[in-house]
């Protein structure tokens, strides 16, 4: 019996799933069928929490519209997501991130965490440069 739902489940995965992780900004854009025509309507927002593996994997999209808190919980292999792109990647230390519900305003922004370019011969801050490099 097992068997027969992992093959249910395997036929219904989406194949191309962008990783994004909790802290990221993602854009979800969502078929909304109205009167028999079919639109798509984005929600950007600031991933908090991913749940559940496989087909029932679940991830919650928070963002603030017109002063007023608002999170959707978008279902990762539904047919309904037509579409995530990633707008920036996040810096945090926490798998869920429930405590931005109760901070207000620049409290609810999240670091972007900043990826170093390979090949880039950068010393880090606060190091002075050796013999021979540089002016």
């Amino acid at each position: 019996m097992e068997k027969f739902f992992k093959l249910i489940e395997a036929k219904n995965l989406k194949r191309e799933v962008p990783a994004f992780n909790i802290g990221d900004t993602v854009d979800v854009q969502v078929k909304i069928v109205e009167e028999g025509k079919t639109r798509l309507q984005t929600f950007e927002g600031i991933v908090i929490a991913r749940k559940g593996s496989g087909l029932r994997e679940t991830f919650t999209v928070r963002k603030i519209s017109y002063g007023e808190g608002v999170e959707r919980v978008f279902p990762l292999h539904s047919p309904a997501v037509d579409k995530i792109v990633v707008v920036k990647k996040g810096d945090v230390r926490r798998a869920k991130l429930y405590y931005l519900k109760k901070k207000v305003g620049k409290e609810t922004k999240v670091d972007e965490k900043i990826q170093q370019v390979e090949g880039s011969q950068t010393p880090p801050a606060g190091t002075a440069p050796q013999a021979g490099e540089g002016a």
